[in-house]
């Protein structure tokens, strides 16, 4: 049996979860904004990845993964949360596979950050195991997406040149500063 003071706490843990998931969710749209193209890859550099590595930091595994499960939502439903708009067709198009990799990314950043504790090191080691997943399954989507648009498949050489190589350094820079500002964003949000 629940007690009403147990009962109070729990509610308010719950609804402290959604907010925190929601505040990512929303972080994840606005990364989304920061962003730019490059022009020999129809998938541009976003301030995104960022956003899903400190998720996945922050809120650990299962609430990272629910909030860019809850990202993901929100762009198929329409709204406007993705670099190309909103839509279930933007997660058909060339940057789908990195879309739909988020939830999967935050999940092993958190699963990292736990198992390895709260040092430099592990937070570093996470958001290179997220960016490492992020591009295997933007990679894979990129090469079948290619091969259905241009009704051909292209070579590895080109998948990577388009979809992976031109994206390291953007995305070692995001993993450090996600690994500077998770330490700091745990201790004030005190999530898990």
């Amino acid at each position: 049996m629940i007690r009403p003071g147990e009962r109070a706490l729990t509610e308010r843990r719950i609804a402290v979860d959604i907010a925190a998931m929601t505040v990512f969710a929303a972080l994840t749209a606005v990364g989304a904004r920061l962003s730019f193209h490059l022009p020999y890859t129809p998938v541009p550099v976003t301030g995104q990845v960022f956003c899903v590595l400190l998720a996945g930091a922050v809120l650990g595994p299962r609430l990272g993964f629910a909030s860019q499960v809850e990202y993901l939502a929100a762009g198929a439903a329409g709204l406007p949360v993705f670099s190309a708009g909103g839509g279930p067709a933007v997660l058909l198009g060339p940057t789908a596979g990195y879309l739909l990799c988020f939830p999967f990314a935050a999940l092993a950043v958190g699963i990292i950050v736990a198992r390895l504790g709260q040092s430099t090191w592990s937070y570093a080691t996470a958001g290179l195991a997220g960016v490492a997943s992020i591009y295997l399954f933007g990679a894979s989507w990129y090469t079948v997406w290619s091969a259905l648009i241009l009704g051909r498949p292209v070579g590895l050489a080109v998948v990577l040149a388009q979809s992976v190589v031109p994206f390291i350094a953007p995305d070692l820079v995001k993993a450090g500063l996600m690994a500077a500002a998770a330490p700091s964003a745990r201790r004030r949000l005190r999530i898990w």
